[in-house]
């Protein structure tokens, strides 16, 4: 296993290079290049633009300058960020926490409620709770992040849900906290509509490969041989068909890493959460090449994790999967 994860750790060096050329490419090609932010002012003239690029090392040929960058990177130096003032690193470790917190939150949801969803729907199918259940999964694979999101803005922090004897259910809509001080209450009310929204397409995912999963391992032999000698349904299912039936499952909770990560962009510009994905639309508009490169730098090697991740947890849950 330790030969498997060091060469499959190898092999993904170069493709994280092949990626950073890629990156490197588009953006160096975009409008203003990385000249962009300072063109924005009305007031500069070109010898400030000849002094700037000769000071960014612009004058010289892309595949030097490219070098010069990978260089940086690879000691830690991914540049400056024109939008924050600050180093594109620390603008990012400074708002990876928020994100984090988020994405965990978000994750956790979707794997209590899909994984147990998909059993459920499994278990019973054709009924009427498979059927609804199955309802929901089509509605939350559909539905867009940015309107779902504003909707429970509307439902839950404008209006607020009425609850009996006068009680009323309404959320923070937007940020992370209410004051500066600690406080795990209101940390995590501010959370929670975030959350849900960000979770609503991994909970559809998870649910529908679950049921599927589960099924075709109720079908088996080995199932209905435990269940010929008289095993009970409930062991049969969480000693001998769950395990198993994870297996595939695991592959889309791994990979959906990345896709929350991306999902997180939308949710966290409307939520107001100061985390990783508002720092790259903010990015993104103000033509901050330097952050943009380092945001997606780091979302290429989740996506390159999340697979190896996978592979890794293969071996656990099925035996039979070895690597050489």
């Amino acid at each position: 296993m330790f030969t498997y994860v060091l060469r499959r750790t190898l092999q993904s060096i170069p493709l994280l290079l092949a990626i950073s050329v890629i990156l490197y490419a588009i953006l160096y090609n975009m409008p203003g290049g990385p000249l962009a932010p300072y063109l924005q002012n009305p007031h500069i003239t070109p010898a400030d633009i000849a002094r700037l690029k000769h000071n960014l090392g612009m004058d010289q040929p892309v595949p030097i300058q490219y070098l010069k960058w990978l260089g940086h990177v690879l000691v830690g130096d991914m540049g400056y960020s024109t939008s924050n003032s600050e180093p594109v690193f620390q603008a990012l470790i400074e708002r990876f926490g928020a994100t984090l917190e988020l994405m965990g939150a978000s994750l956790i949801i979707a794997i209590a409620i899909g994984i147990t969803a998909g059993i459920v729907s499994a278990v019973f199918r054709y009924s009427v709770l498979d059927y609804a259940i199955t309802t929901f999964a089509f509605f939350g694979q559909s539905m867009p992040v940015f309107w779902f999101a504003l909707m429970m803005q509307l439902a839950f922090a404008v209006h607020g849900i009425p609850l009996p004897f006068g009680y009323q259910v309404q959320l923070p809509s937007a940020g992370i906290s209410s004051s500066d001080t600690f406080d795990i209450g209101d940390r995590l009310s501010h959370l929670i509509l975030p959350a849900i929204v960000l979770s609503l397409l991994q909970i559809a995912l998870f649910s529908r490969f679950m049921r599927s999963s589960l099924l075709e391992v109720l079908g088996t032999d080995y199932m209905r041989t435990a269940a010929a000698k008289g095993l009970a349904f409930r062991s049969i299912l969480f000693r001998h068909g769950l395990k198993n039936a994870l297996i595939p499952v695991v592959t889309v909770i791994a990979l959906s890493l990345p896709s929350l990560l991306a999902g997180a962009i939308v949710t966290e510009t409307i939520f107001a959460w100061p985390g990783m994905g508002r720092l790259f639309i903010n990015a993104l508009y103000q033509s901050d090449l330097a952050l943009l490169m380092g945001y997606l730098l780091l979302v290429a090697f989740l996506v390159v994790f999340s697979n190896l991740f996978a592979d890794v947890l293969y071996a656990w849950l099925d035996p039979r999967v070895k690597y050489d």
